[in-house]
């Protein structure tokens, strides 16, 4: 058997897809805990609402979410990206829209689940399901480079609804960002996407691996994939879906209350915000790292270092009484997001292929926005039974250790009865 050198092409579309996939991940922000956070205190002060009971909404509404998020990976296998991605951002501008008209409970609750759904779960399930259907080698590089986005998102939309929110008003904020969704996204999703490298005659990082067995020539461009009742037979699976979890329902819970958490270490509300900036200068270099790491090592110990960062975190919060030390705290923050975003990315297309990779990838999003409905909640609750947040911050420090030693035993699964698609030509 003799093999061939890879075909190139000069220019490759995947790169296009990188940046829409990055373009999405930035405008999921007015669905993000981030920015949603901003909000909070308006609702608060203008309806006299408890902290608790908005927490208790916000909960409800994306747990409702999470639910739905199966249902929407397995529509984009199903339908594909342009046409799934097009429909999402659309809705996603009405449900931003409809926030800016909340005046009852019922209302916000129901502009919770609409804004959680379609963007922080939809919107961030375009990005990680596009770019590993285009990228198998480079699949971490790519990656970074959407992370990227996600960054950016983090630095500059907080302080814009903090600006806005104040010299206008919350509900102005709102309707800034359906207006940006219809006008600026919806187009440029439209008319760039394709769902993967195959349907206009490309390969997974364009390369194109040929080989000569007997008279016949053949193209090795599949992964070896899973559905996903055989992914949820794995060990890796749940050990995976727990690392998931845990940071997502923890830094939800910490950045949701980040204006009253940050503002017992003596922080303002406008230094509480740029926070977030700390976050994202930081991420910055990290996520490049993590991406060269991930195409070079193994994704489990990745896991395992994000894991570990996040209760580093927690213990430095816990201790957090100065500026300084909320510093520390948010630089932290930053490195374990990029490394969990980086390392969510690539384990699950790495462990179980392309081919059902979005229902998979929704079912495990269900687990995350689930795990985001969780953590704001006991936050709250902490907050109005002790006065504080030091309790519930050292409550949540067992489940990332417990988490770091699991990923550290996360092996690939080995799917025997498999073989790499071929297809004659």
């Amino acid at each position: 058997m003799t093999k061939k050198a890879p075909l190139k092409t000069r220019f490759y579309y995947g790169w296009v897809m990188v940046f829409i996939a990055g373009f999405t991940l930035f405008f999921s922000g007015p669905g993000q805990t981030y920015s949603v956070s901003m909000f909070i205190d308006s609702y608060i002060n203008e309806y006299g609402w408890t902290r608790s009971t908005v927490s208790g909404m916000y909960s409800l509404g994306t747990l409702i979410a999470g639910i739905s998020m199966t249902l929407i990976g397995a529509l984009f296998d199903r339908h594909g990206h342009r046409k799934m991605s097009t429909i999402i951002i659309i809705l996603f501008g009405a449900a931003c829209l409809y926030m800016s008209t909340v005046k009852t409970l019922p209302m916000l609750l129901i502009g919770f689940f609409l804004i959680r759904m379609l963007g922080q779960g939809s919107m961030s399930l375009i990005g990680t399901t596009l770019v590993p259907q285009w990228f198998i080698r480079k699949r971490g590089q790519a990656l970074s480079i959407v992370s990227l986005f996600g960054a950016l998102s983090l630095a500059v939309i907080p302080p814009l609804n903090t600006y806005i929110i104040q010299n206008y008003n919350w509900r102005h904020g709102w309707t800034l960002w359906a207006i940006l969704l219809w006008v600026m996204v919806t187009p440029i999703i439209y008319k760039l996407t394709v769902t993967r490298p195959e349907d206009i005659g490309l390969y997974p990082d364009n390369i194109k691996q040929e080989t000569k067995i007997g008279e016949k020539e053949v193209q090795i461009f599949e992964e070896i994939s899973y559905t996903l009742q055989e992914a949820l037979k794995t060990r890796a699976f749940w050990i995976i879906l727990l690392a998931v979890i845990i940071p997502s329902a923890i830094n939800t819970g910490c950045t949701f209350h980040q204006i009253s958490i940050l503002g017992e270490a003596g922080l303002t509300p406008q230094q509480a915000s740029l926070i977030s900036g700390v976050i994202s200068i930081v991420r910055l270099p990290v996520v490049l790292i993590s991406g060269q790491l991930a195409d070079r090592t193994q994704s489990r110990y990745l896991l395992a270092v994000s894991q570990a960062t996040l209760l580093v975190m927690l213990v430095t919060l816990y201790t957090a009484n100065t500026a300084q030390s909320v510093i520390i705290y948010g630089a932290l923050m930053g490195i374990q997001m990029a490394v969990q975003s980086l390392v969510s990315g690539v384990i699950w297309p790495e462990y179980y292929g392309r081919k059902h990779l979005s229902t998979i990838r929704g079912a495990t999003m269900m687990a995350g926005v689930i795990g985001s409905a969780l953590g704001p909640l006991p936050f709250g609750y902490a907050y109005d039974l002790f006065g504080g947040y030091r309790e519930i911050i050292a409550i949540s420090m067992v489940f990332p250790l417990i988490s770091s030693i699991l990923a550290l035993v996360a092996k690939k699964p080995i799917k025997h009865t498999d073989i790499r698609h071929i297809k004659s030509i």
